[in-house]
């Protein structure tokens, strides 16, 4: 059944229901499709020009959108066969969803946030990038929403956390960032500097959400 009213959309209860799952999943996998589809041209480029060493460290947000997508997919085998199935997994589980609430937020307020920085210094924003801005938004506030259903406890989040900052660093010694609009490449000191400043936010986020979980699931008891 459906919920009645507008804070019930974002209750857990409904969150958790199979058909918000699905849904989901399915705008997720193929967001990430068209995503690496996106970075097509970069990923060739890096092959040719650079190194094919480099690749995991190019498309950012499509491979943030993928750990979100693997994360529904757990929480849809949940719903299907019991949470007791996937105990011997929960280490990778918790490295994936912590993954998934790093990175999505990060690129997703990382991509908007470029976006229109570039749109402040002249740059154009055609309907594609209004496409993007709200499927990056959508990003950021998905990942937030299911705070209650992730199993990810601190070392997760200390491994999900090494592995963006390495893919920060990678995106700016070796140059492997995503291209940015031309009116941003003389500032790229800055959006470097935004960026790991943006990493260590969201690192900050996904152990918050930690801490607000475990005290949210003993209220409930």
């Amino acid at each position: 059944m459906l919920p009645t009213t507008s804070r019930a959309f974002f209750s857990t209860e409904f969150l958790a229901t199979r058909f918000m799952l699905w849904s989901l999943f399915w705008v997720n996998l193929l967001g990430t499709i068209y995503g690496y589809m996106w970075y097509g041209n970069q990923l060739v480029f890096t092959v040719r020009e650079l190194s094919p060493a480099y690749l995991p460290f190019v498309p950012d947000s499509p491979t943030a959108s993928l750990f979100f997508t693997l994360v529904l997919l757990f929480l849809l085998l949940d719903s299907y066969r019991g949470r007791a199935q996937h105990q011997a997994a929960d280490w990778f589980r918790g490295c994936v969803e912590a993954l998934a609430v790093i990175t999505s937020f990060k690129y997703g307020i990382w991509a908007v946030s470029m976006i229109w920085a570039g749109a402040y210094q002249g740059d154009h924003v055609d309907w594609a990038g209004w496409m993007l801005t709200l499927s990056h938004l959508g990003m950021a506030a998905e990942v937030l929403l299911y705070m209650r259903l992730y199993t990810y406890r601190t070392l997760p989040i200390i491994i999900a956390g090494l592995w963006t900052l390495l893919n920060d660093f990678m995106d700016y010694t070796v140059g492997v960032y995503p291209w940015l609009p031309d009116e941003l490449n003389d500032d790229l000191s800055m959006v470097a500097a935004f960026t790991v400043e943006l990493s260590f936010v969201s690192i900050i986020i996904a152990f918050v959400m930690m801490k607000l979980r475990t005290i949210l699931t003993k209220r409930q008891v």
